[in-house]
C-alpha cells in the first residue's frame, strides 16, 4: 500500500530525525549571567583583600582602580580599629604623590581616618596645595580630624562660587546653560582647539552653573573665565561643620549667609549654618575669656601651639579627641557597599 506517494517499508528506513542539544544554549546563557557577576565582584571595592594583595595593588602604577581599591580595604581596617593595618601608611603616603587626581583624592579622604597618625597629618597639609580641588577639599576637610585649621582658606572657598578656566585656547562649540547641575567629571563644554579638533572640557566639581561669561561661538585664551560654579548641598554642608570647629569670627558673615531664607539653602543647611555660627561664636567668646591679663600665659600656649605639622596656629579649636568623632561626607570616594562606576579620569 502506497501512502502520500511512499510505501510503508520506505517510511520506517528513513533515519530518525536528531534533537539539536540545549547545551550550548545553556552555556552562553550562563556566560551571561557569570562573566557580568565576574566584572562586577573584582571591580567591587567591598571586596576583602589579604595583606599580600593590598600591598601588590598599593604599588600596581598601571591601575589606578586596584590602588583605590586597596586603599578603601586600608580605610576599612582603619575603622575597625586593625593596628596592622599601620604598616601600609608609607604605601599610602607615597600613593597621595600618584599623578593621577582621583588616587590623590582617595588618599587624602583614608588619611584623615587616623589623626593620630603624624605622616598622615603632614601629608595631608601638603594637599592643600594640590593642582585639583577636589583633592585639596578633602585634605582641608580630614585635617579638621587632627585639629588643624590650615585648611580653613579652602573651607570658606567651598561655600563660595567656584571661578571655571579654560584648559586650552580655541573656540566654544557648545556649551551648557545657566542653572545647570553638574558633576564632577560631568561635560562642561567642547572646543575647537587652536589644531581645530574639538576637546570635552568637563567640570573639575559637583556644583550648579551660576553664571556663564562666554558665548557659543566666541574665541578664548586659555585660563580665561568660562563660568562660575555654586556648590552642591554635600560640599556646603562638609564646609559648615568643619568650620564649626575651625572657624573664627572673620568667618560669620560667610557662614551666616546660609541661614537666610533663600531658596537655594534647605532646611539641613540652614540648621547646620545656625549651629556653625553659634560654635564659632562661643569659641570667640571662649578666647576672650583666656586673653585676659590673669590668663595670658595660657592665652600665648594656644596662639603658639596646635598647628601641629602644617607649622600654622590654630584659633581656639575644638579638641583632637572630639573633632576625631566628625563624620564628614567624602566628596565622591567610591563606597564599599556597592560596586564601583568606572574612574573619572578628568584630571
Amino acid at each position: 500500500m502506497i501512502v502520500n506517494g511512499k510505501s510503508p517499508d520506505a517510511a520506517s528506513s528513513l533515519p530518525p530525525s536528531r534533537q539539536r542539544s540545549t547545551w550550548p544554549l545553556i552555556v552562553v546563557a550562563a556566560l551571561f549571567i557569570i562573566v557580568p557577576f565576574l566584572t562586577w565582584y573584582t571591580t567591587w571595592f567591598g571586596r576583602d583583600l589579604s595583606d599580600e594583595e593590598i600591598a601588590k595593588y598599593l604599588a600596581d602604577e598601571k591601575s589606578p582602580r586596584h590602588i583605590q581599591h586597596a586603599l578603601s580595604q586600608i580605610e576599612a581596617r582603619i575603622e575597625k580599629g586593625d593596628a596592622s593595618v599601620k604598616k601600609f601608611y608609607p604605601q599610602v603616603v607615597s600613593v597621595s604623590k600618584s599623578p593621577t587626581g582621583e588616587i590623590r583624592k582617595t588618599a587624602a579622604w583614608v588619611m584623615g581616618q587616623d589623626n593620630s597618625s603624624p605622616e598622615f597629618h603632614q601629608a595631608l597639609v601638603g594637599l592643600l596645595d594640590d593642582a585639583e580641588p577636589l583633592v585639596r577639599r578633602n585634605a582641608a576637610v580630614q585635617l579638621v580630624r587632627f585639629g588643624d585649621a590650615a585648611g580653613r582658606p579652602e573651607l570658606r572657598a567651598m561655600l563660595q562660587p567656584y571661578d571655571v578656566h579654560s584648559p586650552m585656547a580655541g573656540t566654544i562649540v557648545s556649551l551648557l546653560a545657566e542653572g545647570s547641575q553638574v558633576k564632577a567629571g560631568g561635560l562642561l563644554a567642547r572646543i575647537r582647539d587652536l589644531s581645530s579638533t574639538v576637546q570635552e572640557f568637563r567640570s573639575p566639581l559637583d556644583g550648579t552653573i551660576d553664571r556663564v561669561v562666554v558665548r557659543e561661538g566666541e574665541q578664548i585664551a586659555a585660563g580665561r573665565t568660562v563660568l562660575w560654579l555654586t556648590p552642591d548641598r554635600a560640599t556646603i554642608n562638609d564646609a559648615l561643620r568643619a568650620l564649626a570647629y575651625i572657624g573664627t569670627k572673620e568667618d560669620l558673615p560667610l557662614v551666616e549667609s546660609f541661614s537666610q531664607g533663600t531658596a537655594a539653602n534647605d532646611a539641613e543647611i540652614k540648621q547646620q549654618a545656625v549651629i556653625t555660627a553659634k560654635a564659632i561664636e562661643s569659641r570667640a567668646k571662649n578666647q576672650s575669656s583666656r586673653q585676659s591679663p590673669d590668663n595670658a600665659g595660657e592665652s600665648a600656649a594656644i596662639a603658639g601651639g596646635g598647628g601641629g605639622a602644617s607649622g600654622k596656629a590654630i584659633p581656639c579649636i575644638a579638641s583632637q579627641s572630639s573633632v576625631g568623632i566628625i563624620s564628614m561626607a567624602s566628596h565622591g570616594q567610591p563606597s564599599r557597599n556597592a560596586p564601583s562606576g568606572p574612574l573619572l579620569m578628568h584630571f
